[in-house]
């Protein structure tokens, strides 16, 4: 009778790790969370590792950790990945370490708070880059919640006040970080044309050419006399990024886009900044502003809307 009740409960744990898989809402909710807590890692890492010898080692770990389970499948794959490694290339480059490379600096320079909230821009990228290259057009409610989003955006760039982006005086991290949301959009739109390669190799292959793209940026900050060498907590951070920002976050992420399509999968990266400014709140002791407050509403009331859009564009 215990054997038959273990057997069941054993059950019922797969079922139920079945279904998590499954849901992609689930594991968009989970990447956004690990991606909020990624901000938080960035500001803790500001003078205990420099931004580029971060992103470096960030990949390089991340390469060590996942190559034991990757490494079957990537000699299975290995003619595809030979066939397209020049697009993989580009992902990592463009994806993983210039994304992050400007994320990390642009954490020298603004608050945690700031670069979640500023992260929501991605979706409206996504939607521009899939309405101009594939002819996909949002539904009314999406562009309501697009608006929305990107006014919250906005008023977080100019710190509640919108007239210093008339006269273009923003803080150097905002900048770097509005760069950076750029770069992501633009790789998520690309996934569409990733081969297909079972996700434990395309995440084995681009941490590699992440971390040997990341290389010359490192390089360079070395020799510029930029570079700080990773103390007790810089390498907390970096441990800690490579395994749930990057592995666990980067895998769950391109399953949801299997599941539900880019354009709705990048709405939930809005829910970032909801995580990270209250990790940032929390953790970090960042004061939470009004504007912040204002913003994030934005935000969130964009993905409620946008996602209500979709369902009844589905439904009809």
């Amino acid at each position: 009778m215990n054997l038959a009740n273990r057997q069941n409960s054993e059950g019922a744990r797969l079922s139920a790790m079945k279904a998590l898989i499954r849901n992609p809402f689930i594991l968009l909710i989970l990447v956004a969370l690990l991606w909020g807590g990624n901000a938080v890692a960035g500001k803790l890492a500001v003078g205990h590792v420099s931004p580029m010898l971060l992103t470096s080692l960030r990949w390089l770990f991340a390469c060590v950790f996942i190559a034991p389970l990757a490494w079957r499948d990537v000699v299975r794959e290995w003619p595809l990945i030979r066939q397209y490694w020049r697009t993989l290339f580009l992902y990592a480059a463009l994806g993983f370490t210039a994304f992050n490379a400007l994320f990390y600096w642009a954490l020298n320079y603004t608050s945690a708070i700031n670069v979640t909230i500023e992260q929501s821009g991605m979706p409206l990228i996504v939607f521009l880059g899939n309405f101009i290259l594939f002819g996909l057009r949002p539904v009314k409610l999406q562009l309501v919640g697009f608006t929305l989003t990107l006014l919250g955006v906005l008023i977080t760039v100019a710190h509640g006040e919108l007239s210093s982006l008339l006269s273009l005086d923003l803080n150097r991290g905002d900048a770097l970080m509005l760069l950076a949301t750029l770069l992501y959009g633009g790789y998520t739109v690309a996934l569409r044309f990733r081969p297909p390669l079972h996700w434990r190799s395309m995440i084995m292959v681009l941490a590699l050419f992440a971390f040997i793209s990341s290389l010359p940026f490192s390089g360079y900050e070395y020799w510029a006399g930029y570079a700080v060498m990773p103390d007790a907590r810089g390498f907390g951070v970096v441990l800690y990024i490579a395994i749930f920002p990057s592995l666990i976050a980067q895998s769950l992420y391109m399953r949801g886009v299997d599941l539900i399509g880019g354009n709705r999968a990048n709405l939930f990266i809005n829910l970032v900044p909801v995580f990270g400014s209250v990790l940032a709140v929390v953790i970090l002791a960042e004061e939470f502003k009004a504007y912040h407050f204002v913003a994030l509403s934005m935000v969130v009331g964009g993905i409620l809307l946008a996602e209500l859009g979709v369902k009844k564009s589905i439904a009809s």
